[in-house]
């Protein structure tokens, strides 16, 4: 009987218990439209120096999600729907499936839950590991649970502080990796980042 009390107490501690991840993403979710501001450097080991382009994101609601880029050339990608639609500047728009893109779909299933403040969704999406400090700075860790878009992207990393994402990285399955500095740090982008200065600055430094 004491054994079946102790258990009933343990279990109404553990409902009871605050949910710190849910509550963290609840509090990065905005109203849809909602923009930011980017800047991208993405590290291929087939390249001595990372790309580099910036511009804004946009989440317009559901999953439309636009991908507008201002530098170093004209480009925008549009998420609806299911469908891929690119168009840069003097040439033709192209479409295609987001199923073709994991990376992409990637993009949608974590941005725009996050944007959405929609746990539920994300957790469904990716395993989810959140470290915090006292300070406020926190990170979490999001893996694919789905095999076929784990093949392509190992993980993404998010690093913030109190209700704003600050970071992103994405970890690609064949090394390369991809880090996004949003809103305000976005315009801190170095001249010539290197991931160890890119970590430097999600760090708050």
């Amino acid at each position: 009987m004491l054994l079946c009390s102790l258990i009933l107490s343990w279990s109404a501690a553990a409902s009871s218990a605050p949910d710190a991840t849910g509550e963290l993403i609840a509090a990065l979710g905005r109203p849809a439209p909602a923009r930011t501001a980017f800047a991208e450097a993405r590290f291929m080991q087939v390249l001595e120096r990372p790309l580099v382009v910036s511009g804004e994101l946009a989440w317009l609601g559901g999953d439309t999600l636009e991908r507008h880029v201002t530098r170093p050339h004209e480009e925008t990608a549009r998420i609806a729907g299911g469908e891929v639609t690119q168009q840069r500047a003097g040439k033709s728009a192209r479409s295609f499936s987001l199923e073709r893109a994991p990376q992409l779909r990637v993009l949608v299933d974590s941005f725009v839950a996050l944007l959405g403040g929609d746990a539920g969704r994300l957790r469904k999406a990716f395993a989810i590991a959140r470290r915090g400090d006292a300070a406020g700075a926190w990170t979490l860790t999001l893996t694919p649970r789905d095999v076929d878009v784990a093949r392509t992207v190992a993980s993404i990393r998010i690093d913030g502080q109190g209700r704003e994402a600050r970071c992103m990285w994405m970890q690609e399955a064949d090394g390369d990796v991809a880090v996004d500095l949003l809103g305000p740090l976005a315009a801190r982008m170095p001249d010539a980042p290197t991931r160890e200065s890119l970590a430097t600055l999600c760090r708050g430094g």
